[in-house]
């Protein structure tokens, strides 16, 4: 019974951005119903290799503690069934481009006189609104019209995307707690209302300090790789056998760095003193460094830094990742069995609630697999409980 046991999600997203958020609304107990395209599903499904039982690792990621209803909105009969769904749901979440939900009357302004405690979401590239409202949003192309791209791989390399689609998670996330805030709304006056949650608008907010150092200073920031633009040290070196990250955040720990190096006299030196003179002598002071980590390898770097108060850690590859002890102990890695697939393992939830944990409690579906089950008790309107 988790805390949002009780509230039906209707969950017409696909891809990333609306799956995971719905993921997340499941994982604390809310019934997700996820309305797949007959005989196609998700796109994720298609998405691989690798694929495991038949269903592919990518959809699997996202789409756990949900059920799978294939209705096609085209068929009438369909369409009745899902209007219903509607009706005695408390969120729906939807991520077509603007206008698809309309034509079904499935849009927010067909219910919200109708079921005005209804939360209704709404995901998209570029907002209901402006000059893009019509365009398809994906993760890579948003992240590079937003600029995270941009600021994304080495100096005068070629564009380059993040490792997994930081875009569409971020949006999630946005979306998930907007939902939940809307929730509490409810809950405090009674009603629902719609929320429009874009694919741009999240990675804006996520720029922090890279907008704001352009919008305040005018400073177009740059590719710099691992570095960072406005603190030095904080970037992956190379060791004598891979790459080991070291951040020194401020100018006490880069004194306790230099002291692990041994060499105290950089902490004295004019160029390094402070921040601001480190930045600007940034080449110098990182080749220096450098020069010292080689002679040592990454697993003899990490304690010595480590108990000297320096934050730091080695670049990993994943199979070193799900090694590593901290991982382990976090517990975070679960085995689900899935019905096509076998014993999956999965990365679990990221927060820790102390009354009100997250769970697992289904994996993620076989395409259409709840369906019979939800036409069935169409049929027995009185059926109470879940579908």
């Amino acid at each position: 019974m988790g805390v949002l046991s009780g509230i039906r999600v209707v969950d017409f997203t696909r891809v990333v951005a609306g799956p995971y958020c719905t993921m997340l609304l499941g994982d604390l107990g809310a019934e997700v119903i996820k309305i797949e395209q007959p005989g196609k599903g998700d796109d994720t499904r298609s998405w691989g290799p690798p694929f495991v039982g038949g269903e592919s690792a990518y959809f699997l990621s996202v789409n756990r503690n949900k059920k799978s209803v294939c209705l096609d909105l085209n068929n009438e009969d369909d369409l009745k069934v899902v209007h219903r769904l509607v009706a005695e749901s408390d969120v729906v979440i939807e991520n077509f481009r603007s206008g698809v939900m309309e034509r079904f009357g499935l849009g927010y302004e067909d219910w919200r006189e109708r079921h005005p405690r209804l939360i209704y979401c709404s995901i998209s590239g570029y907002g209901r609104s402006g000059p893009y409202k019509d365009r398809a949003g994906y993760d890579v192309i948003v992240s590079a019209m937003g600029g995270l791209m941009g600021i994304t791989g080495t100096p005068e390399g070629e564009p380059v995307k993040t490792g997994v689609a930081l875009t569409d998670v971020i949006t999630g996330l946005n979306a998930f707690s907007a939902i939940q805030t809307a929730l509490y709304h409810r809950e405090r006056c009674g009603q629902g209302q719609r929320l429009d949650v874009s694919l741009l608008s999240a990675e804006l907010a996520a720029l922090i300090n890279a907008a704001s150092n352009y919008l305040i200073a005018g400073e177009v920031p740059q590719p710099q790789g691992s570095a960072h633009g406005s603190i030095v040290p904080y970037q992956a070196f190379r060791a004598a056998d891979g790459y080991i990250v070291i951040g020194a955040a401020n100018d006490k720990l880069f004194q306790k760095l230099c002291l692990a190096l041994a060499h105290p006299e950089w902490a004295a030196d004019e160029r390094f003193r402070t921040n601001a003179e480190r930045v600007k002598n940034r080449e110098a002071l990182i080749s220096l460094i450098e020069d010292a980590l080689q002679a040592e390898s990454v697993a003899t770097w990490e304690p010595l830094l480590a108990q000297a108060g320096i934050a730091v850690g080695p670049v990993n590859h994943m199979n070193q990742v799900f090694q590593d002890p901290q991982v382990i102990h976090s517990q975070q890695i679960v085995s689900l069995t899935h019905p096509t697939a076998g014993d999956v393992r999965l990365v679990g939830p990221a927060v820790n609630y102390s009354l009100t944990p997250a769970e697992i409690t289904s994996p993620p579906p076989l395409l259409g697999e709840h369906t019979q089950k939800v036409m069935q008790l169409f049929d027995n309107p009185s059926a109470p409980g879940e579908f």
